[in-house]
């Protein structure tokens, strides 16, 4: 790989931004794309679609054969509350690919021996923003059903367009929510994107299953997320 292709795969990485490596097989020129400066070109289309499936493609524009590499910051889940249903998800989570941590400020729930083999932090989530803040590539669930504990990060999630926000709880108890949020700065429309109850409709009736739900709404949302090039804010 080329000095500058490094270069400029680090510095989208550092920023945990996608990048594609497009190599032109007739005259073996190389480009770096980096999401949210995507070109008008002929291979619009398919960069983009690389960045949001993660895989590689070779593709024929303009009598030419191209191969589109992927490099995608590794999707992360911070789950809000050391709850059952984590436990159920935290287990699920690593399979599909996704890096997970739990936080809650509760002791007596954010627990190794709980949470065997997953990073646990007993904080307050907004004690842990201030070194690892949210950002594109995060998915945020909120299960505690505690408002002291919740409403921050998912005003920060909302903030950092995280591509999933989730949180538990029926359609009374997040109009109350929505309030609170609205009171805290966030706008309707931004609200709007929070799933709320959590999870896809599957019938769900206990812990795992909600889990399940959980994880599928978070893959659906990341597959079909906006990029930055395409109307995203910056």
């Amino acid at each position: 790989m080329r000095l500058d292709t490094l270069v400029a795969l680090n510095a989208a990485r550092a920023a945990r931004r996608a990048a594609v490596v497009v190599t032109n097989l007739s005259t073996e020129s190389v480009d770096v794309v980096v999401e949210g400066a995507i070109p008008a070109s002929a291979l619009s289309d398919e960069i983009v679609n690389v960045m949001r499936s993660g895989k590689a493609v070779t593709v024929e524009r303009e009598e030419a054969n191209y191969f589109i590499n992927p490099h995608l910051p590794p999707p992360k889940i911070v789950v809000i509350g050391a709850v059952h249903i984590s436990q159920a998800l935290a287990r699920m989570a690593p399979i599909a690919g996704y890096d997970l941590m739990i936080v809650d400020p509760r002791t007596a729930f954010a627990t190794e021996e709980r949470f065997s083999g997953v990073r646990v932090v007993a904080e307050w989530p907004e004690d842990l923003l201030k070194n690892e803040p949210f950002d594109a590539y995060t998915a945020v669930a909120a299960f505690t059903h505690d408002p002291k504990i919740d409403d921050l990060p998912l005003s920060e999630a909302l903030k950092a367009d995280c591509f999933y926000v989730g949180a538990l709880g029926s359609r009374k108890t997040h109009a109350k929510r929505v309030e609170r949020l609205m009171e805290m700065g966030r706008s309707e429309e931004e609200i709007a994107r929070i799933a709320a109850p959590i999870g896809l409709d599957i019938g769900a009736a206990s812990p795992a299953e909600i889990a399940v739900g959980t994880l599928a709404e978070i893959i659906g949302a990341f597959r079909k997320r906006e990029l930055a090039a395409r109307g995203k804010r910056p």
